[in-house]
């Protein structure tokens, strides 16, 4: 969470004073922040939901992925990208990162099989994914395209917002986002009868509420409704969001400028897709190896991609283990219509992305950094490039500001 306070308190409480706080009324705060946040992203529909996990899982059934369905997901993401998948019935395949530690098109394109039917490419960490190449990649493929833009609120793509550039698009508003309900999410669509699908998968009743649709056959699902304190803190959050990620691109481009030079001892930065318009939650650097990153982080603690404890493939306990449902007769890996389809998997199945991560470091952004604590930023990451080079320090970390970077960074990552 990077800003929440009186204004969001004063709207929690006409929530309050209203005594409406179901969603459904005349006037509400989901419907309000629907429509402005369609507003904001330039699409055509928004269903706001419970959490990012049920808006991934909304857009992969509303698009009609199911048994017998490969779906692509990234070998960097939170497992909710590919629990969706298993949601409805569908087997994800994980394929590599490049070091963008983004989906790699290339690898898209080789993992294509004959029953691989959608890709969900995830801009993970604030930055975008190459998408004009996972586009061409899924067009030529005949791919169906979920973004998942959890942790890409207020960010985009050479000048289209994440989330509107595939065929649908997820987002989440839990604790850690960078505009909060403290949970929350949101699946959007320009297509109508896709939408009609997702609501369905939303709230599978909100036809009692809004009427029934001649041209939908409703159909069951656990629902996922938000609610009327959600929809007031976020349509506080969305007034804020353009401002926050905009001092974030701003504090991103001066650390990336003034640390160019340390890649003479090691410090690689990560190739950025679209500098002007990616959410810059996080700078984020290349060491030689993985010894060296454990080394740079000793001296300024910041998060290792590969080490979040709950990001990187190797750590989704429930894929590896094909455990895709509570009941044997619901799992997708034991459905006679996912017999052809790719059902095995292995800790250390993708060494390239592993490599990648595992050397990757990130430094929290935040858009309250003062320029003293930007200018104290940039001196620990060198101070901590030369001592992970084996060189004397150039000068001395603050601690201070290391711990800055851990709650801007790691608490965030989610």
């Amino acid at each position: 969470m990077y800003e929440a306070g009186e204004e969001e308190i004063a709207a929690i409480a006409q929530v309050i004073r209203g005594g409406q706080l179901f969603r459904y009324h005349e006037g509400g705060e989901c419907a309000r922040f629907e429509e402005r946040y369609a507003r904001f992203l330039g699409i055509g529909h928004v269903a706001l939901t419970a959490s990012g996990t049920n808006a991934l899982t909304a857009a992969t059934i509303a698009l009609g992925l199911g048994p017998g369905d490969e779906v692509l997901v990234p070998a960097h993401t939170y497992m909710a990208t590919a629990l969706a998948v298993l949601a409805a019935g569908a087997i994800p395949v994980i394929v590599d990162v490049d070091e963008s530690i983004t989906i790699d098109p290339d690898a898209v394109d080789a993992a294509v099989g004959p029953r691989t039917r959608g890709v969900i490419p995830v801009h993970m960490w604030g930055a975008s994914c190459n998408m004009d190449a996972i586009m061409a990649v899924a067009r030529r493929r005949g791919l169906l395209v979920i973004e998942d833009a959890c942790q890409g609120v207020g960010g985009g793509f050479q000048g289209r917002k994440l989330g509107t550039i595939g065929d649908a698009g997820a987002f989440s508003f839990n604790f850690y986002k960078n505009m909060t309900a403290g949970e929350g999410g949101a699946v959007v669509c320009d297509d109508e009868a896709i939408m009609q699908r997702a609501r369905c998968v939303v709230d599978p009743c909100h036809f009692y509420w809004n009427g029934r649709q001649e041209d939908l056959v409703p159909f069951a699902s656990n629902g996922a409704r938000a609610n009327e304190f959600q929809g007031a803190m976020l349509n506080v959050q969305l007034d804020r969001i353009e401002g926050m990620v905009e001092a974030m691109r701003a504090e991103k481009r001066q650390i990336r400028e003034r640390t160019r030079h340390l890649e003479e001892l090691g410090l690689r930065q990560t190739p950025v897709h679209s500098p002007e318009h990616e959410c810059a939650a996080h700078t984020m650097f290349l060491l030689p190896d993985a010894a060296s990153a454990e080394a740079f982080r000793e001296n300024l603690p910041c998060a290792i991609a590969g080490k979040t404890g709950r990001h990187t493939y190797n750590e989704w306990d429930q894929v590896l283990t094909c455990q895709g449902a509570a009941h044997p007769e619901m799992n997708p890996y034991e459905m006679e219509a996912n017999r052809a389809c790719r059902r095995e998997y292995s800790a250390d199945m993708l060494p390239r992305s592993l490599d990648i991560l595992n050397r990757t470091v990130m430094v929290g952004n935040h858009p309250r950094h003062t320029q003293d604590e930007i200018d104290q930023l940039v001196n620990n990451i060198e101070t901590a490039t030369r001592s992970a080079a084996g060189l004397s320090p150039a000068g001395e970390v603050e601690s201070a500001d290391a711990v800055d970077a851990v709650k801007f960074g790691i608490e965030r990552a989610t």
